[in-house]
């Protein structure tokens, strides 16, 4: 059995990738489960509270969801055609302590995704994670692109309303799981 870890970066509730995130959730191929990684809870990074009081419950839950996961697909909004901030900053608290970056990261397939209201879906967010996601020792995985563009017509209620854009997310989803399943082989 594979497990897949999906992570929103978005908290708003009625999040297009988070929509996005949940309608993957149901086109795990066989052989295959998704669970739902949350960054919600996360503080903002602080070194200080990191030295005094360690690392906090909610990110050490995450941080131990992706370290027992075989792959991990980031759901990213594009802010300001970057990286949203909660999201870079959850990360960043899971690469601490940085001795334990091999461990929840390194050599762990990843694959990035997003959905966003603009007319280029989140290009340049997903470019934006790639130097992370080096610097973290992780596998990207190259074998598609999913840019959800002008999201608030093709995700409605919670749910995507768009044919295509349901194809292309359960091709993606098909071809990571495939790829994950691979590279654990």
């Amino acid at each position: 059995m594979t497990t897949l870890v999906a992570i929103s970066g978005s908290l708003r509730k009625g999040s297009f990738n988070t929509a996005l995130l949940r309608a993957a959730l149901a086109m795990a191929p066989e052989g295959v489960t998704i669970e739902e990684g949350s960054i919600r809870g996360i503080p903002l990074y602080d070194a200080d509270v990191e030295a005094a009081d360690g690392i906090p419950e909610a990110v050490a839950r995450l941080k131990e969801q992706v370290a027992g996961a075989d792959g991990v697909i980031l759901f990213t909004p594009e802010y300001n055609n970057g990286i949203p901030g909660v999201f870079k900053n959850a990360i960043d608290w899971m690469s601490r302590p940085s001795n334990d970056i091999p461990r929840v990261f390194g050599g762990k397939p990843f694959a990035i995704t997003g959905a966003s209201p603009g007319n280029f879906g989140t290009l340049l967010s997903q470019e934006a994670w790639l130097p992370t996601m080096r610097t973290l020792g992780t596998v990207p995985w190259f074998g598609a692109k999913l840019m959800v563009s002008r999201a608030g017509t093709v995700i409605q209620d919670g749910r995507i309303a768009d044919e295509a854009i349901e194809k292309r997310l359960r091709d993606f989803v098909a071809g990571f799981a495939a790829f994950v399943t691979e590279y654990r082989r």
